[in-house]
């Protein structure tokens, strides 16, 4: 019986015509009857699609011309326990350019849009009506088909890597079942900075043994976070404060007794206490940035820091935090750093560059002596998407970069090559 629901689950929306209209207007998904699963969506193969539907209002005009269709898919996943859950992905078709080479659906860039907040109403998925991106026009205008995943889940999973990796290489999955244009053979590459690399790379590390038939060809990573704990601890005191909140919040919130446990130890009075803590789960990552900039998240807990060495927490955050925990990609990278970021320090990243070359990976890594973290998400987009570009047009393939080449950069944002 378990086989026969899984085959009818695997190609029950596949085709066209099961697309249905979405809304005149967008809905946050906590509101939207939409972002919710049919009974017995668990029998499912992981990357099946649930749900899917053109995306409501009229997104394409809010991306611009290089956007064809916009369609909302949801797929089921695997959550940090490796129980069934689900997820949403936004799937922008590009319009055909005059004179384009691209094979029609050859080539899909996957954006992990850093949203870095414990609020599902943050996802992409609903925030791109607010907040669209002029990397996804540019995108489009390639000729890439571009997949925008909400990869922190239901529960806003915020750096729950485990279950954000499995997100990502089950949006490849749906977006390839969804009968819209993707070939099935197409070059598939990643894209994240600060927490979407988070995202990106943890789904390299998943996808030997998690999707192995992906024909993953590349990944950019900015503003890498090779070890989240670390950051939970630099952010304190700094206007990142926010950063270390929504991130225990989040990689707990895959592991309930872990959850209760940090819920348990916040304070009940003064002037940081459970309520104050509590109310980033309402909030965009905006909103918290602004909030709770310069605090110190451990003045929250009744014994400070303490709480971190609970062994279902430690446990947690072991699982979930430190890359290459789990294994190493097996395409090749371009990592982009600014050498003063000031919340992921990055003689880490220099390490992971060094420990994964080691390891054979290919990694094309530029250390940016301008600026810091916020600023090099501007000034790393013109070297992300040209380094991309060769990735996803096959250029990459006739001269590619065997082992590990480092430099030092000095890139600003007038001179990002994007602009």
């Amino acid at each position: 019986m378990a086989v026969h629901l899984l085959l009818a689950f695997s190609v029950a929306l596949s085709p066209r015509e099961s697309i249905i209209s979405g809304p005149s207007t967008p809905m946050p998904p906590s509101k939207d009857p939409w972002y919710s699963t049919p009974d017995n969506f668990e029998q499912a193969a992981p990357g099946t699609i649930l749900r899917i539907r053109h995306a409501p209002g009229n997104l394409p005009s809010i991306v611009g011309s290089n956007c064809s269709a916009a369609y909302n898919i949801l797929y089921r996943t695997t959550d940090s326990q490796y129980k069934p859950s689900w997820s949403v992905t936004t799937l922008f078709a590009p319009s055909i350019q005059p004179g384009s080479t691209n094979r029609p659906g050859s080539s899909v860039l996957s954006y992990q849009f850093p949203y870095n907040s414990v609020d599902v109403d943050s996802s992409p998925s609903y925030a791109v009506y607010s907040t669209p991106w002029h990397d996804l026009t540019y995108a489009l205008g390639h000729g890439w088909f571009v997949n925008v995943p909400d990869f922190e889940g239901p529960l806003a999973s915020d750096v729950a890597a485990i279950e954000e990796a499995h997100a990502v290489l089950d949006s490849f999955r749906a977006i390839m079942e969804a009968g819209v244009g993707v070939a099935p053979d197409a070059r598939l590459a990643l894209w994240g900075y600060s927490g979407g690399s988070i995202a990106s790379e943890w789904a390299l590390e998943f996808q030997e043994q998690y999707a192995p038939e992906l024909n993953i060809i590349g990944a950019a990573l900015g503003g890498l976070v090779p070890n989240t704990t670390y950051v939970f601890d630099t952010v304190g005191d700094t206007e990142f404060a926010s950063h270390g909140m929504a991130g225990l919040l989040g990689v707990t919130s895959q592991y309930p007794a872990a959850y209760s446990y940090i819920i348990s130890q916040l304070k009940t009075s003064g002037p940081y206490n459970k309520t104050g803590f509590l109310s980033i789960r309402n909030m965009s990552y905006e909103q918290a940035h602004a909030t709770f900039a310069n605090q110190n998240m451990y003045d929250y807990f009744v014994g400070g820091r303490a709480v971190m060495q609970a062994p279902l927490v430690k446990r947690a955050l072991q699982l979930n935090t430190i890359m290459t925990y789990h294994g190493v990609p097996q395409t090749p990278l371009f990592i982009y750093k600014a050498i003063h970021d000031e919340v992921t320090p990055v003689n880490q990243t220099d390490d992971y560059v060094h420990r994964s070359c080691s390891l054979g990976v290919n990694i094309l890594y530029e250390r940016n002596t301008v600026g810091g973290h916020e600023d090099e998400f501007v000034n790393g987009e013109g070297r992300a998407l040209a380094w991309l570009e060769t990735v996803l047009d096959g250029s990459y393939e006739q001269h590619p970069i065997s082992g590990c080449e480092i430099r030092n950069v000095s890139v600003s944002s007038v001179n990002t090559g994007i602009y």
